[in-house]
């Protein structure tokens, strides 16, 4: 992925993801799960593109990062399944950004939102702003983290 890629609205982001859970399999995505899915994919796109995806801040909570807008949309389910999106369309993301998103869930998807908040609390960008007591976790911090988990 080389060049300028669009930014997202992050529950653009969101939608995408939602629409990506396969329930058959048991696969639902709570609001824990969602927040985490949206860090790394704003993480991985910092480090590839040096840009965000997504214009939202990413904040540094007790179980881990959050987007707060987000946070406050989907709160109303708990850590229940939250539903697709209506009427949300795939297209209105641009190829190169559903690439790297099909990607991250991939990655992360497969794991429970339990076993993604913890995964959180051991890397750098989300510990750091917690010590510094920030709350917003930096783009930069993001950038050199995710740089080493990208081949």
């Amino acid at each position: 992925m080389n060049g300028i890629l669009k930014v997202q609205d992050v529950f653009d982001v969101a939608s995408y993801f939602l629409l990506l859970q396969d329930k058959d399999c048991g696969d639902f995505i709570s609001n824990l799960k969602l927040q985490k899915l949206c860090y790394y994919a704003q993480g991985i796109h910092l480090a590839i593109t040096n840009q965000r995806l997504f214009d939202n801040d990413i904040e540094a909570w007790q179980h881990g990062p959050v987007v707060a807008d987000l946070y406050f949309e989907y709160n109303q389910y708990g850590s229940s399944d939250i539903p697709v999106t209506p009427g949300f369309s795939s297209d209105i993301i641009s190829v190169e950004n559903r690439e790297l998103l099909d990607d991250v869930y991939a990655e992360y998807g497969q794991y429970s939102a339990w076993k993604l908040r913890n995964m959180t609390h051991c890397e750098p960008p989300w510990k750091r702003a917690i010590e510094r007591k920030e709350r917003i976790i930096s783009d930069q911090d993001m950038i050199e983290f995710f740089k080493t988990q990208i081949c």
